[in-house]
């Protein structure tokens, strides 16, 4: 129900603005089918980069994960943000589940510290993307108020979460006192006979917080592996942002750098917005659309690449990430399955 809210929210706003649909409909024929493959493989290369991009941390801090093990455990993160969309928290909390019922909740601090690093480098990361595109509008002479407002916005906001959670991140004494506050209030109402269960996950949970502060401080006394992260992380941004420059020139529209990076740290904020809609359907949409059209892009074309680049970042991927559900499960049952086998009464 929600996805097709979504879609309508988006429908209603090409109405609105009056957006031609049979224009629509002529560009997507015009659509150049090669250029538009290479934008989809781009689009798988790009996760790929960025799951070696949280390897990276995650291995340096003893959790050692294969490639194709990070790859698969990313891809389940993609399907379950795809379906409860929480600024891709839920995605991550997948990722701690898996880890943690494989390799054990002694992993779990550290785990939660390779997810932590990895967001405020991305925070850090579309920051520059901002700055950077605002600076080539500059140079081109496209300045809109408007545009320059929200960005400054951004860029402020952006950079105070990642500051705070920075601060966090090492003030073990404050989590800790914060923790133990909540654990006490849950107490509070909870029945008698679960009171010690809750004792229980409470201890479980300063436990994780004290290996999570003790791999945030490796991480500020070795500061290589941050580094290699950071530059795989440079790379999944440039995969990323060649997907929409793909989209256009399969559409035969060069599009200028300037108005990419822009329109993608936007849109990347506002996707971090946990508005709890299921497929993420509507808001980036409408917002993409909008922007490429205060950049002067018509705005049938405007709608028509939308549609195509949303095609492969949000439906695509729901498809494959489905995919890479299936092969992250697949490995457990085979070894039951196999165990079974060797337990079976005939092999004794």
């Amino acid at each position: 129900m929600m996805p097709l809210i979504g879609i309508a929210a988006f429908l209603i706003y090409i109405f609105i603005f009056q957006v031609d649909i049979g224009a629509i409909f002529e560009e997507l024929k015009s659509v150049n089918l090669y250029v538009y493959l290479i934008a989809v493989i781009i689009s798988l290369l790009e996760v790929f980069l960025f799951s070696l991009s949280w390897r990276a941390l995650i291995n340096f801090l003893d959790v050692k994960l294969s490639v194709i093990k990070s790859y698969l455990l990313v891809w389940s993160g993609i399907f379950v943000d795809t379906l409860v969309p929480a600024e891709s928290i839920s995605g991550e909390a997948m990722r701690i589940y898996l880890i943690a019922k494989e390799k054990g909740n002694n992993t779990c601090g550290r785990v939660v510290a390779s997810l932590v690093t990895h967001r405020m480098l991305g925070m850090m990361m579309n920051v520059i993307i901002l700055i950077g595109g605002m600076s080539l509008l500059y140079t081109e002479g496209h300045i809109d108020t408007l545009v320059r407002n929200i960005v400054s916005f951004l860029t402020a906001s952006i950079s105070f979460g990642a500051v705070l959670i920075l601060v966090i991140s090492f003030r073990e004494k404050w989590s800790s006192k914060l923790l133990t506050y909540i654990i006490n209030i849950i107490k509070n109402f909870t029945p008698k006979r679960w009171k010690d269960k809750v004792s229980h996950l409470g201890d479980l949970a300063i436990s994780m917080a004290r290996s999570f502060h003790d791999s945030m401080v490796i991480f500020r006394k070795n500061p290589k592996a941050l580094i290699i992260s950071f530059g795989y992380l440079i790379l999944t941004w440039i995969f990323a942002l060649s997907i929409p420059y793909l989209v256009f020139l399969s559409l035969n529209y060069p599009i200028s750098w300037s108005i990419i990076l822009v329109t993608a740290g936007i849109v990347m904020s506002v996707r971090a917005t946990p508005i709890g809609i299921p497929f993420e359907v509507g808001l980036p949409e409408i917002t993409m659309t909008a922007l490429y059209t205060a950049f002067g892009v018509p705005p049938a074309l405007s709608a028509t690449a939308t549609i195509l680049i949303r095609l492969i970042t949000l439906w695509l991927r729901f498809f494959f990430s489905f995919i890479g559900q299936q092969l992250l499960n697949l490995k457990p049952l085979l070894a039951n399955k196999e165990k079974s086998v060797l337990d079976s009464p005939m092999i004794k």
